[in-house]
């Protein structure tokens, strides 16, 4: 469901975060797992959506916020063509290698959402995709992100729904909660609390923005089964440092009975993921 974030926080589906006060580096493996497991299984559905919600064509200047190991700045460099410039930012040096080794051709740089390390104006269109609820700061991420696009240009970002909105997730957040308490609650409830779109528009108006559009569309999470599923959200997690190891095969077992009706003919594990994808322009 992102990519390495400004602000880390618990969450399901990424990497190296714990709380929103916290901010660290994560480790390459885990930049290379993330690249490996959650972008063909999550983020590489949403990177054509939100790059569409914000009007990307040949020929546009985009950023890449918290763009992780890439997704969505390598699916805008598809279309922007060699007349358009696409720029990928990130706090994590790791997430920013591993980038820089499937792209190298792309621009990648280390920096902060609330100090975008770029001029005024400098991009047609400036997107961040599922990580917008782990910036602690949110009115100054979004000006800042609309402070480095031009005037009319688009700030667009890709976020889940809140957890009542998230059929599989809230039984997997449930299963979790019951075999490793409130702290697996907490953790693994992160990752769904910018759901509000009534909070994000006007967080939006206050930084300046305007023109905001917000749509809910449901895509899906692929997985190879239901043991990989849980793995791939749990191991994303610090939520794995916690388990005892009877506990992990206790969620394992009740995920896999309990979210059976997410087992597909075929063999895999697809489940709903509801996110908002929230357009606005630069003023």
């Amino acid at each position: 469901m992102a990519d390495s974030r400004d602000a880390p926080a618990a969450s399901a589906p990424y990497l190296g975060r714990m709380s929103s006060q916290e901010t660290f580096q994560i480790p390459l493996r885990a930049a290379e797992a993330y690249e490996t497991k959650f972008v063909p299984s999550i983020f590489a559905e949403w990177a054509p959506i939100i790059l569409d919600a914000a009007g990307v064509v040949d020929g546009s200047r985009v950023l890449d916020v918290a763009c992780g190991t890439g997704v969505v700045a390598r699916t805008a460099a598809g279309i922007v063509g060699v007349d358009g410039a696409v720029v990928g930012v990130d706090l994590n040096e790791a997430m920013l290698t591993v980038a820089a080794r499937v792209r190298p051709d792309l621009s990648w740089r280390q920096g902060t959402v609330d100090a975008l390390p770029f001029p005024d104006g400098a991009f047609d269109a400036t997107v961040c995709q599922m990580a917008f609820m782990f910036f602690p700061d949110r009115r100054r991420a979004f000006a800042e992100m609309a402070r480095v696009t031009r005037t009319g240009g688009a700030v667009a970002i890709v976020v889940p729904a809140s957890l009542d909105s998230q059929p599989a997730y809230r039984v997997f957040v449930d299963v979790a909660a019951r075999h490793a308490g409130d702290e697996a609650r907490r953790l693994l409830s992160t990752y769904w609390n910018c759901g509000d779109l009534d909070a994000l528009a006007g967080t939006m108006r206050e930084a300046g923005l305007t023109n905001i559009d917000a749509r809910t569309r449901t895509g899906t999470a692929r997985f190879d089964s239901a043991e990989d599923f849980v793995v791939t959200e749990v191991e994303g997690s610090p939520l794995v440092e916690r388990l005892e190891p009877d506990v992990y095969r206790g969620i394992k077992g009740d995920v896999g009975t309990e979210m059976a009706e997410y087992a597909t003919t075929a063999g895999t594990f697809e489940i709903p993921l509801v996110c908002h994808v929230v357009t606005a322009r630069a003023g």
